[in-house]
C-alpha cells in the first residue's frame, strides 16, 4: 500500500480544468449548481457565486474544484483551508461566470 502513495505523490497538480469550453483556474469565478439529492449544504450553496481556490484530483482521477463563496465575509479563512469556508464540487456542478474574450472583441461595426 505504501508503494501506491509513493507512486502518486510526485503527480503534477492540476492548474486548470475546462468547463463548458472555458478554462477555469485559481481565481476564476463560478456559479454553484450542486447535483439534486445532496445534503443541506448543497441546498444552501445552490446558485451562489464563488471563487476557485484550487483544483484537486484524487487517486481515482476524479477532479474536484475547491471554492470559497464570493459573499463569505470569512473567505480568507477558506484560502487558509479552514473548515466551513472551503467547499468542493465536481466540474459538472459549476458554471463559469467571467468569460474571457479575445482582445479584438467585440468586432467594430461600421457606423451608419
Amino acid at each position: 500500500m505504501e508503494d501506491f502513495f509513493r507512486q502518486h505523490e510526485d503527480r503534477p497538480k492540476l492548474q486548470s480544468v475546462v468547463v463548458k469550453g472555458v478554462e477555469l483556474k485559481k481565481g476564476s469565478r463560478v456559479l454553484l449548481w450542486p447535483h439534486p439529492g445532496g445534503d443541506i449544504m448543497d441546498l444552501a450553496l445552490r446558485g451562489k457565486a464563488a471563487f476557485i481556490e484550487g483544483i484537486e484530483q484524487d487517486y481515482e482521477d476524479r477532479i474536484y474544484i475547491a471554492v470559497t463563496l464570493e459573499d463569505d465575509p470569512g473567505r480568507d479563512l477558506g484560502e487558509d483551508r479552514i473548515l466551513g469556508h472551503r467547499f468542493f464540487f465536481s466540474s459538472e456542478e459549476v458554471e463559469p461566470l467571467d468569460l474571457e474574450f479575445p482582445p479584438d472583441f467585440p468586432p467594430e461595426f461600421p457606423h451608419e
